[in-house]
């Protein structure tokens, strides 16, 4: 969806992004416990990932896909001892709910949840956010691989902001969001609005619902090669994404696209009078028009000279997503 004009509130928060240190609440994300015996192994095979090499304390970011491997969300899962939490993207945590529920059958041991309601998350996004997971308790973290978490004092610290830049993930009971938001803000971080989140997304490529992960594409195209495990056992949509990638099969990949002007998602990128993709986001920037989109492999990629509709566009890589085969 298109922004409106670009003021220096919003400078300052993607500066903080970058440079020192915002928060975002995330509380509007869903929440999805995964409990019993079995939960580890009913990821393992609902999703891209490889849930079984995990342990208690880290997670790692999967995509829940459809049997023909077209993508569903990206989701991030952080074991514990007894059950895995997910944090899935807005608006999808009831229809997550449902697709999981249904590969759920009457011997198997697992549990699903709905926590949203009693729970809440914040993401410290920015290189400065060690030095506040540190004052909170949680600076054992400080150089741990993503995905990684501790609790202290009710409320669990991860590794990661959910974006490209350095940070960390905080979940914990909703009667203490007030306090620990104030806390935040008290240390220094400066706030990170969901229009702020929403320029960083598009800006670092993160795809979302709806608009990069739909029945269109699959992880590969998205460039989520880093949430999909080749070496682990059969999985829903393991076939096509396997085949994908040993026929070097990619027909499509996810571009940051830098525009001259604003332009609508959903418009036609040609070149010439040849349809090469879509333009699948927008968002207007401190730097300028940016946007993101889906470009046939064979038209090219970083430095390619587009149109999208009415306006001029320049592919440009974007750091969230991968094209590289394994």
């Amino acid at each position: 969806m298109p922004t409106s004009a670009i003021n220096s509130k919003d400078t300052a928060a993607i500066y903080a992004a970058r440079e020192a240190v915002a928060v975002c609440d995330r509380s509007h994300w869903g929440r999805i416990r995964v409990s019993n015996d079995e939960c580890l192994r009913f990821l393992h095979n609902q999703s891209t990932n490889d849930f079984q090499r995990l342990k208690p304390g880290e997670g790692c970011d999967t995509v829940m896909v459809t049997s023909t491997a077209r993508t569903i969300d990206l989701v991030t899962g952080y074991v514990f001892n007894d059950a895995v939490l997910l944090l899935v993207s807005p608006h999808r945590r009831a229809f997550l709910m449902e697709w999981l529920d249904r590969y759920i059958f009457f011997a198997d041991k697992v549990t699903l949840t709905d926590v949203t309601e009693e729970t809440a998350t914040f993401s410290l996004i920015g290189p400065q956010s060690d030095a506040i997971v540190e004052k909170m308790g949680a600076g054992s973290l400080i150089g741990q691989p993503e995905g990684h978490h501790v609790l202290v004092d009710g409320v669990t610290f991860a590794v990661g902001s959910g974006l490209s830049n350095p940070g960390y993930t905080l979940i914990f009971p909703v009667t203490e969001k007030q306090r620990l938001w104030n806390q935040i803000l008290e240390h220094g971080a400066l706030e990170l609005s969901d229009r702020h989140w929403e320029m960083l997304r598009i800006l670092q490529g993160r795809p979302a619902p709806d608009l990069e992960l739909t029945d269109d594409y699959n992880p590969l195209e998205a460039g989520l090669w880093q949430t999909v495990s080749f070496n682990k056992g059969c999985y829903i949509g393991q076939e096509t994404i396997a085949r994908l990638n040993t026929y070097k099969g990619v027909k499509q990949y996810l571009w940051g696209i830098r525009l001259n002007a604003n332009a609508e998602p959903g418009t036609v990128i040609t070149i010439g009078d040849e349809k090469v993709g879509k333009l699948t986001s927008y968002t207007e920037t401190p730097d300028g028009h940016f946007g993101l989109g889906y470009i046939r492999a064979k038209a090219g990629g970083v430095g390619l000279k587009v149109q999208v509709g009415e306006t001029q566009g320049e592919v440009v890589s974007v750091p969230f997503v991968s094209h590289e085969y394994p």
